[in-house]
């Protein structure tokens, strides 16, 4: 596909130029949010980082409010099917 090896020089109108190394991304493990427990667990991880310097206070602040926002969706999302057995009961029984 290409005719030059990656990273290697490149020759433009006769000046050589050093070609930008591609940048490498190291994944990040997944961090399980699936209930208010793990965003609970998440914060106080969150909160030790920022509170021992691992992370900068502002973007441990960013990173808990994202969290809380979450938090607040799975709460949401469980009184809406909670509400939603509590009218089913409800209907069945008119």
């Amino acid at each position: 596909m290409y005719d030059r090896e990656i990273n290697s020089p490149v020759i433009l109108e006769g000046q050589v130029l050093q070609a930008i190394p591609t940048p490498t991304f190291t994944s990040t493990p997944k961090i399980k949010l699936a209930n208010i427990d793990d965003c609970r667990r998440e914060m106080a991880s969150v909160y030790r980082d920022a509170r021992s310097g691992r992370i900068n206070s502002q973007d441990g602040s960013r990173l808990i409010y994202m969290l809380s926002q979450i938090g607040k969706l799975i709460e949401l999302a469980d009184i809406e099917k909670r509400i939603e057995v509590l009218e089913n009961l409800n209907n069945g029984k008119t």
